[in-house]
């Protein structure tokens, strides 16, 4: 009996300690809170500076225009500060044109850095929201982020919600059928996907030997006007959707803008090459609530990518601090110059209400029928 004691004894500590297993991380499922899946500069430092740069620009106009707007020299702003990060990537990489061969947009009314990006004028926007007969899209006809450009394919943002996915589907046609490397590019909110126009879309692109070249991109900020995300959805994400009808889907965390800037080149590289649609999700914020009718006040507690995409250039010794200063003074004098300049420009007249209301201006009044 000893002996056998004697060996267990042994035996015993020769056992080594049982070795306490950290508890699992609990899955992340929701592409608002997505870790960033790339290197911290997988990026050249030409192409961050110009990233930035263009952020910058699309950040201090829409400041501008929300000033504009308090200083009771617009009837209303609604924008996009917040989806700098994702925006303009997505303006950065398109094709840009007016022929079948580049890339066609229909946009939202938060696109503003993509408009910045593919090469609009401060100027234009200050004209928009103020109201000008000298503003480009609208004629003075609309109101703030209502963009038109013929010249680089972007069809007109309306205000009735989610209406241009199905308008999407029209020029994504026309490419599939002319063009073997042009793609169309359509964005909307959160919110608005419970529109029939959303669905539509994913069925007429996903066909079975008729996909269309279709980007369909939704930038979540987890409201929409009052009513939160949470309980208005069934899916886990909203890019889950497309899984039902065979569509590539792609979360994206649309607040950094290196991440925006990979996954929105590869999923745009699938569509030229194989000709079908790709359903994104990138998780936005909103940093002066819905429009003007919420105050557009800043929110705090709403992650802000441009202060920390300068921290990560920061780190890096890509940029200074004091560079970045100066950058957004100047932009913050040229917006308030412009400001100034188009306060004495014209505004529309009731005789031109019915002007291009049809293609070619075709007449549009129903007394000279």
């Amino acid at each position: 009996m000893a002996r056998t004691a004697k060996t267990t004894k042994k035996t015993r500590k020769k056992t080594p300690p049982a070795v306490k297993k950290k508890a699992a991380k609990p899955v992340v499922k929701s592409a608002s809170v997505k870790k960033a899946s790339h290197t911290p500069l997988a990026l050249p430092k030409p192409l961050l500076l110009k990233m930035h740069k263009l952020m910058l620009e699309a950040r201090v106009l829409e400041e501008r225009l929300i000033k504009i707007y308090k200083a009771g020299e617009a009837y209303f702003w609604l924008g996009g500060p917040g989806e700098e990060a994702f925006g303009v990537p997505l303006g950065m990489l398109a094709n840009k044109g007016n022929t079948v061969d580049h890339d066609w947009f229909h946009l939202h009314y938060r696109c503003t850095p993509t408009l910045v990006a593919l090469g609009m004028p401060m100027v234009d926007s200050v004209r928009l929201i103020m109201n000008k007969t000298t503003d480009p899209s609208t004629g003075g006809r609309n109101f703030s982020n209502h963009y038109a450009y013929p010249k680089w394919n972007v069809a007109p943002v309306t205000s009735t919600i989610e209406t241009q996915y199905q308008s999407a589907i029209g020029t994504a046609w026309v490419q599939k059928r002319q063009s073997k490397k042009s793609l169309t590019i359509v964005t909307g909110g959160d919110a608005g996907t419970a529109e029939g126009d959303f669905a539509s879309s994913l069925v007429w692109s996903s066909r079975k030997g008729k996909e269309l070249p279709l980007l369909m991109i939704v930038t979540n900020n987890r409201v929409g006007i009052s009513t939160k995300f949470d309980g208005q959805h069934g899916e886990v994400n909203i890019s889950d959707r497309g899984k039902a009808f065979g569509i590539r889907t792609e979360n994206i965390d649309g607040r950094d803008p290196i991440e925006s800037y990979i996954k929105l080149k590869e999923a745009m590289d699938y569509i030229r090459k194989t000709r079908k649609p790709v359903l994104v999700e990138a998780a936005v914020s909103r940093l002066y609530g819905h429009s003007s009718a919420t105050g557009a006040l800043h929110i705090p507690e709403e992650k802000d990518c441009l202060p920390e995409f300068e921290q990560l250039l920061f780190k890096h010794s890509i940029l200074k601090e004091s560079e970045v200063k100066k950058m957004r003074a100047q932009l913050e004098a040229e917006s308030l110059a412009l400001q100034k300049q188009v306060r004495s420009e014209p505004v529309p007249r009731a005789e031109s209400a019915w002007d291009h209301v049809y293609a070619n201006n075709e007449n549009a009044d129903w007394r000279n029928f």
